[in-house]
Parts: structure tokens; sequence; C-alpha cells
């Protein structure tokens, strides 16, 4: 299995960002860093996650509009 990345919030204390009580991870590094910006740093997923306890930046509403893997042609 590749590598999940996390989402964290840039503050002392930062917590993973989630969705309906679930992290938000993603397989791509890159992608992350080109579709979000703010004050958040993108750390790798902790392993004490269970699978089960996340969800995949693709399956969030919010992103279905995007194809996966990102194509930057795309956003011209």
């Amino acid at each position: 299995m590749s590598r999940m990345w996390a989402i964290q919030e840039d503050t002392p204390h930062g917590q993973l960002l989630s969705w309906n009580g679930r992290t938000i991870v993603h397989d791509s590094r890159p992608e992350l860093e080109f579709l979000l910006t703010g004050d958040i740093r993108i750390v790798p997923c902790p392993p004490s996650i269970p699978p089960e306890q996340t969800i995949a930046l693709p399956h969030l509403p919010q992103f279905a509009h995007h194809r996966f893997p990102l194509r930057r042609e795309d956003y011209r």
C-alpha cells in the first residue's frame, strides 16, 4: 500500500482534518499541495489511525468535480 497523507491544522496542537468523524487522507502529497491552501500542513497519516477511520479526498462531495489523478492541464 502506498503512503497516505493527512491534512493537519498549522497550529501548535494541530488537529488532523476530518469529515463526518473520519480523517481525510490522500495518496499524493503533491496533489494535496496543489488543491489546498491556507494554514495547513501535509503530514504522513499516523499508522495508529485504522483505514476504516479514514476517508480518501476524492470521496468527499467537495472534490467530486475533480478527476483523480489530477492533470494540471485541467486547471488552466
